[in-house]
């Protein structure tokens, strides 16, 4: 499975969809219309080693909810990233058993080599 979970009105999403352009034969989901499923997202963090790993700790409601001052659980970061899509670090793409997450210069390297060669 091919499959980029991103966000239409993000310009980094856009921005980096463009650097890993073309996306052929990549499924693209964009998590405001269609909303990632639990086990969509439980298969993203199997490959990912948590669901921290999936968490956007910049995400504006990480601060407006005062979770910053909290002791999150797996548990927790599971359930605040299907509440609200805001929480899912962008955007992520899965390589059959391979996942990129985030928008760091590095993953993005690595996401372009492992779609391109």
């Amino acid at each position: 499975m091919k499959k980029l979970y991103y966000l239409s009105t993000c310009d980094t999403c856009k921005r980096i969809m463009d650097t890993l352009a073309p996306l052929d034969g990549v499924t693209l989901q964009d998590i405001k219309t269609t909303p990632m499923t639990p086990d969509q997202l439980t298969e993203m963090a199997q490959l990912a080693g948590s669901y921290e790993a999936l968490f956007s700790k910049r995400a504006r409601l990480y601060r407006q909810q005062g979770l910053h001052e909290k002791q999150l659980s797996e548990a927790d970061y599971k359930t605040l990233i299907l509440d609200h899509y805001t929480f899912l670090k962008r955007p992520v793409l899965v390589l059959e058993n391979a996942i990129f997450v985030g928008n760091s210069k590095k993953t993005v390297d690595a996401a372009r080599q492992a779609l391109h060669g």
